[in-house]
């Protein structure tokens, strides 16, 4: 399962629970027997297996919520550090601060183009060109640091402390999705929900329409969790709109 593109997952996931509604009828069918008892044993089986569904549903939403939560905080955070470190780079000699505040220009826009970009080979040279810049920077503070040890040159020193740890945070970030396993176990729920919702339907054709309403619910589910957990793909991502307002500031 590409975790990737939200909207094939919920296709993928819809097809799948119809499949198993329509398995789950079929099987009724042949078992006409799976009266009385064995019906309402059912009944409450299927109750229990919906309600624990969207237990997971539920826990899986506040999963990826907290994520984006995060991933936003730390774009924010990324500015900022960004636009401190410009305004403390005043503080050196005037041909090292104009060193610092070109390399952090370049810098900020490759911040801005791994947030926007989606290509998987063009973030791969984001990263490289982001690691390039980072090595730049700290050489750049460093020189001025190592010469004149001060708390002025410690001060900016520690902004781009800053400036490169707040990346770091941000890839991480990126990086911690909701666990393949929870993926696989509400999948696993749902088709088991599906199936026993269709062995308990009744035969025609208003029964194959509802058998229709359970998959649409559960993978519209899906595809929001899926969205808003994939960083760069899908409706819901974060914007760049710190870093951006700040290139603006800057001129660029």
């Amino acid at each position: 399962m590409d975790m990737q593109h939200p909207l094939l997952i919920s296709v993928a996931v819809f097809m799948g629970l119809w499949l198993a509604s329509l398995v789950g009828s079929w099987l009724h069918r042949h078992n006409p027997s799976a009266e009385g008892e064995v019906h309402e044993d059912l009944g409450i089986l299927l109750g229990a297996t919906l309600t624990l569904l969207a237990l997971i549903i539920g826990f899986s939403v506040s999963m990826a919520s907290n994520r984006y939560d995060q991933r936003k905080n730390l774009e924010e955070a990324e500015a900022n550090a960004i636009g401190t470190e410009i305004l403390r780079a005043d503080l050196l000699s005037p041909a090292d601060a104009a060193s610092v505040r070109s390399l952090l220009g370049a810098y900020l826009d490759q911040r801005i183009l791994f947030y926007i970009n989606q290509d998987e080979t063009r973030q791969a040279q984001i990263d490289q060109s982001t690691s390039q810049l980072q090595a730049s920077l700290w050489d750049a503070v460093r020189g001025p640091a190592t010469a004149q040890p001060t708390p002025v040159t410690v001060l900016v020193l520690a902004g781009m402390n800053d400036v490169i740890n707040s990346q770091g945070y941000t890839q991480a970030a990126f990086w911690n999705r909701i666990p393949r396993p929870v993926w696989w176990l509400m999948a696993t729920i749902a088709l088991c929900s599906n199936a026993l919702f269709g062995f308990r339907s009744r035969d025609g054709k208003a029964a194959r329409k509802l058998s229709l309403v359970l998959p649409l619910v559960v993978s519209i589910a899906f595809l929001l969790i899926a969205d808003i957990d994939a960083p760069r793909h899908g409706l819901i991502r974060v914007s760049a709109q710190n870093l951006e307002n700040l290139a603006k500031s800057l001129g660029h």
